[in-house]
């Protein structure tokens, strides 16, 4: 089993990702409103940190908020959603769309797989 997070950039592909998770018997996703360092510092105008604000441009232009998807899914599941996600949102290859990363889970109680 694996921890399953997608830290999404591109938020207007949430429901499309959610829809076809659902499509492909992927269930319990937990949605978390996220939001970037550089995002927060530019938010909060620490002027000691102009550097990096500068850079916000650069690296967040079209968006305030990220949405961090997590989900306890089968080793099996996680190719099936890495492509649901690329597929979706044009590819986590192409600038300020998202990552996804995995981690080992040793136990779970909670859910039925």
């Amino acid at each position: 089993m694996k921890l399953v997070t997608i830290i999404l950039n591109k938020t207007e592909c949430l429901d499309e990702i959610l829809e076809e998770f659902g499509n492909n018997n992927i269930p319990g996703a937990t949605i978390i409103d996220s939001k970037g360092m550089v995002q927060e510092l530019y938010d909060h105008d620490h002027e000691d940190m102009f550097f990096l604000m500068s850079l916000r441009s650069l690296l967040t232009p079209t968006h305030k908020e990220n949405k961090t998807i997590i989900m306890v899914a089968k080793d099996e599941d996680v190719k099936v959603i890495s492509a649901i996600v690329n597929k979706s949102t044009g590819g986590l290859d192409k600038p300020d769309t998202g990552i996804l990363f995995t981690i080992p889970v040793d136990y779970v109680e909670g859910i039925k797989h």
